[in-house]
């Protein structure tokens, strides 16, 4: 009987450490900033766009995507003067947006369900 209840405090124990240790990644997850998402040679070439005035600030192209899509902001690309915004979504809702990196514009939105 000891050896039974010392085998479920154990599964309960390992259960609560796992369970523990996936909120922290999950904490970390959504805290992080949006531009950690941004590869280091994309985020140079915003950057040097942005301070030549050849392309809109990124910070306002994720507050238009995130004001039509509210979500956590899971990946940001810079391919050929557009700007490629992936948002999740509470339900689980990925989103997909391409903006004009010139302009601002939305290109396209995908959603995939």
């Amino acid at each position: 009987m000891n050896c039974l209840m010392n085998q479920r405090h154990n599964r309960a124990m390992r259960c609560l450490l796992a369970m523990c240790c996936s909120a922290v990644v999950a904490l970390v997850a959504l805290t992080s900033p949006f531009h950690e998402a941004l590869a280091d040679d994309d985020a140079d070439r915003a950057r040097e766009g942005v301070e030549s005035g050849l392309y809109v600030p990124l910070e306002d192209i994720v507050r238009s995507a995130r004001l039509r899509y509210p979500g956590r902001v899971v990946e940001v690309e810079l391919d050929d003067d557009e700007y490629e915004i992936e948002i999740l979504q509470e339900d689980g809702t990925k989103i997909e947006l391409e903006y004009d990196a010139r302009t601002g514009e939305l290109l396209e939105a995908d959603v995939d369900d």
